[in-house]
C-alpha cells in the first residue's frame, strides 16, 4: 500500500534526534524506498531571500517571505517547495495525493520572488529518505504512525503545533502516549 500524501507521525520514543516530534508529509512510496519533507522543522533565522541571495540568478528583492524548514537530513543543500495543488510549475511539478504538490526547479523560487507561485508553500533544504523496506521496518517497530495529510496541518498551524494536530486526527491524546514498545 503507498503511503504518498500522507502524513507520518514520530512517536515520543523516536531514537533519532533530528526526527523528534516529526512530522514527514510522504511524497513518494514505492518498492524503491520512500521520500518525504518535514513539515515542522524550521531552519531558524533563515528565509526565502537567504536563500535567493546564495544562487546564480539575480531574483531581485523578494517580495513575499517564507521561512525556510528542514525537509530532513539528506541532500541538505537541493531546495524543494511542498506547495498547493493549484499550483503546476511549467518546467515540472510532482503532484502528490490530498491536494499537494512538489516543485524543484528554479521558476517557483523566481514566481515566488515577484510575489506569485501557489497559495501556500513551505520552502525546504534537504529531505528524508528511506531505502527499499526500510520505513515499513519503522513503522512495525513502533516509530512511526501515519495519517491523514491535510493543508491546515502542514501550512496553516504553527510549526509547534503541527505534531500533536496530526496525533489528535487519529483520535491520540499524545500526553497519553508511551515511549516505550511492546509486544502483547
Amino acid at each position: 500500500m503507498s503511503l504518498v500524501g500522507k502524513l507520518l507521525i514520530a512517536m515520543p520514543g523516536m531514537s533519532d534526534p533530528r526526527f523528534a516530534h516529526s512530522v514527514v508529509l510522504l511524497s513518494a512510496h514505492g518498492d524503491e524506498g520512500a521520500m518525504g519533507l518535514m513539515v515542522n522543522k524550521p531552519a531558524k533565522g533563515l528565509r526565502l531571500s537567504d536563500v535567493l541571495d546564495q544562487l546564480p540568478h539575480d531574483f531581485g528583492k523578494a517580495k513575499r517571505q517564507l521561512d525556510v524548514y528542514f525537509g530532513g537530513p539528506v541532500e541538505t543543500g537541493r531546495g524543494f517547495v511542498l506547495h498547493s495543488d493549484e499550483y503546476q510549475s511549467p518546467m515540472q511539478s510532482l503532484p502528490i495525493d490530498g491536494g499537494f504538490g512538489l516543485t524543484a526547479t528554479l521558476d517557483i523560487l523566481e514566481d515566488l520572488a515577484k510575489g506569485g507561485g501557489p497559495e501556500k508553500a513551505l520552502l525546504m533544504l534537504g529531505y528524508t529518505g528511506w531505502g527499499p523496506g526500510q520505513l515499513e521496518g519503522e513503522i512495525a517497530r513502533n516509530g512511526w504512525l501515519t495519517a491523514d495529510a491535510t493543508a491546515e496541518i502542514v501550512f496553516d498551524l504553527a510549526d509547534d503545533q503541527k505534531w500533536e494536530a496530526a496525533l489528535r486526527s487519529l483520535g491520540i491524546d499524545p500526553l497519553l502516549l508511551s515511549t516505550s514498545a511492546g509486544r502483547a
